[in-house]
């Protein structure tokens, strides 16, 4: 038995006339409305309200006339890193904004099956990320605790779906960016086989591993996502024609799972509860499972941080790299940079291990139908990802680094909730070309035991509380970090400045601190991280600013203004100036 989604059951309500497109559509514009009260930061850019009722009316029209559209009035959301015409592309980075002639080819089947877009949703930036907090434009929270984070890069897509506002949302997956953020949000992420979507029209991560996934809430409506959107696309160098006759799902299924010293959950014994029970429903469901040893998988994953394809993310960030370095976020300039140093002898040697590592990927699957895995081992508080950004990341993405690399496909399914509301998924991982086979292995898991009991939205009233940036002895794992976390004082943002700031390091003070100056004609910008504290906390933390320092008013990237520190003239008497390196962390990294 399939569990029918919200996307079919618009289908159905659109096919029998009891729903048009355009009361579709104004439902959809009435729930993005009121969920921006919420989480403001998940969309990027939006359609006006007219746009989008005039595409819902055209699909009304177009039924009339006796059209027949597979997704007819069902809204979607698009992550910012996939072309929509009528809106910028910017992969959450401002600077690298342009407006597309034509929709990526994956929209454009979408809108031709009737499906109607609202907007380009956040993301880690340039798609490099797990964890959706390397974004000027705000971190999304998961949507039933906004403490911890939605997962990335796809971080507004699944908060968008998650949270009920569109039936479905695009997101890209490389390294498991449509996987992590649905597990986490309670959500089906489907990754197709590399090349059966096309990925014309997408801002490259990785060129040669890339893929666009979705989001849903059931397999079954990920299905009919997939039935539109799959196919050959001679605009795509990396699209690739399916087999005439693929794999279909049988009534057997093998699952691999790994041996007990493998499974690693890094202390979350909630997590672990959840996939022991996940695991036994599976057996419910029909599966014989098979302890396999999964060393192979996860030395490739290695190849993908610690090899040769950083490089490719250079690659595809190189003019932005050369250009405008400084409009890059920190932590993701920092991972592309390093793929600089890796030379071609480099890239020969990870291919090599890479070929091994698919000859054994593929007597693995020789013997079973699917590997069964944890989507992701736990989850963290976005307070605790600021602070420690490059290793917790990696955490997220321990059991769905592998999967491009080793040319296969993945679905991540819900399979519970921890006591925090945040969501626990597993996934089923076949080889390239056994997409179907997927979606009824997921149905059945699906339909196999009692019907998760989804938490409630984390919808309380927004803080509305005063935001500050800070540039120096206040950043995360800085000594007066302290005193924001103290008062309670809630991550925002890691961005920079408008291009408009001088960086000073001060004389004479105990701990280190820098002054910034604002100097609209010879500035630049400058690396912030924004907090927002209640007005009572922001009042008592004002109170012990001491000269020449004071709170002001500093402008964004984005154009936005913040509280944040300034200088008073005197604080650069003595002063060395550190405009140069672009951020306080760089300076004191050059000193070590």
């Amino acid at each position: 038995m399939l569990l029918k989604g919200p996307v079919a059951a618009m289908i159905a309500d659109v096919q029998a006339g009891r729903q048009s497109a355009v009361t579709l559509a104004t439902a959809a514009l009435q729930r993005a409305a009121e969920y921006d009260r919420i989480q403001p930061q998940a969309w990027i850019e939006r359609f006006p309200d007219a746009t989008v009722l005039a595409r819902a009316s055209a699909v009304d029209a177009a039924l009339a006339g006796g059209a027949r559209l597979a997704l007819a009035g069902v809204t979607f959301a698009v992550k910012d890193n996939i072309d929509v015409a009528g809106l910028p592309t910017t992969a959450a980075c401002p600077a690298f904004a342009y407006r597309p002639a034509a929709s990526a080819s994956v929209v454009a089947r979408l809108e031709a099956a009737g499906a109607i877009v609202l907007g380009k949703t956040n993301l880690d930036q340039f798609a490099t990320g797990l964890v959706g907090t390397r974004s000027p434009h705000g971190v999304p929270a998961c949507v039933f605790n906004r403490d911890y984070v939605s997962g990335g890069s796809s971080s507004g897509s699944a908060v968008v779906v998650g949270a009920g506002v569109v039936p479905f949302a695009l997101g890209t997956d490389t390294a498991g960016s449509g996987r992590v953020p649905a597990a986490i949000n309670g959500l089906v992420g489907y990754k197709p086989t590399k090349g059966r979507w096309s990925t014309a029209g997408v801002v490259p991560a990785c060129r040669s591993l890339d893929c666009v996934s979705v989001f849903t809430h059931t397999s079954s409506d990920a299905a009919l996502i997939d039935a539109v959107c799959a196919g050959p696309d001679p605009s795509d160098i990396y699209s690739r024609t399916a087999p005439v006759a693929g794999p279909l799902a049988g009534a057997g299924l093998r699952c691999a799972i790994p041996r007990p010293d493998q499974l690693q959950f890094l202390g979350d014994a909630e997590s672990a509860a959840l996939f022991a029970q996940a695991t036994a429903r599976l057996v419910a469901a029909g599966a014989e499972l098979v302890t396999v040893d999964i060393a192979p998988l996860s030395a490739a994953a290695q190849l993908l941080y610690s090899g040769p394809w950083v490089a490719e993310r250079s690659v595809a960030l190189e003019e932005m790299l050369a250009r405008q370095p400084a409009a890059i976020h920190p932590v993701v300039r920092g991972i592309v940079e390093g793929g600089r140093r890796i030379a071609g002898t480099d890239t020969f040697r990870g291919l090599y291990a890479l070929q091994g590592y698919l000859q054994q990927c593929a007597a693995l699957y020789r013997d079973v139908d699917a590997l069964f895995l944890p989507t992701a081992p736990t989850t963290y508080r976005i307070a605790e990802v600021l602070a420690e950004p490059l290793a917790l990341n990696s955490n997220l993405g321990l059991y769905t680094n592998f999967v491009n690399l080793l040319d296969l496909c993945a679905i991540a399914v819900p399979a519970g909730y921890r006591r925090n509301g945040t969501g626990f998924g597993v996934s089923l991982i076949a080889p390239a070309w056994h997409d179907s086979a997927l979606f009824g292995f997921a149905s059945r898991f699906e339909a196999s035991g009692p019907q998760l009991q989804t938490p409630p939205l984390d919808t309380g009233p927004a803080a509305h509380g005063i935001q500050l940036a800070v540039v120096g002895a206040h950043l995360s794992g800085m000594p007066l970090h302290w005193q924001l976390t103290s008062r309670g004082a809630r991550p925002v943002a890691v961005t920079r400045t408008a291009a408009a700031y001088r960086l000073f390091a001060m004389a004479g003070t105990n701990p280190p601190k820098p002054a910034l100056v604002r100097d609209d004609t010879a500035g630049a910008a400058i690396d912030v991280e924004v907090y927002e504290l209640s007005a009572a906390a922001f009042g008592s933390f004002v109170a012990e600013v001491p000269p020449p320092l004071a709170i002001g008013t500093v402008t964004l990237a984005d154009g936005s203004s913040v509280k944040g520190f300034v200088a008073e003239p005197r604080a650069t008497a003595g002063a060395t100036e550190i405009t140069a390196w672009g951020s306080w962390r760089a300076w004191l990294a050059s000193r070590t």
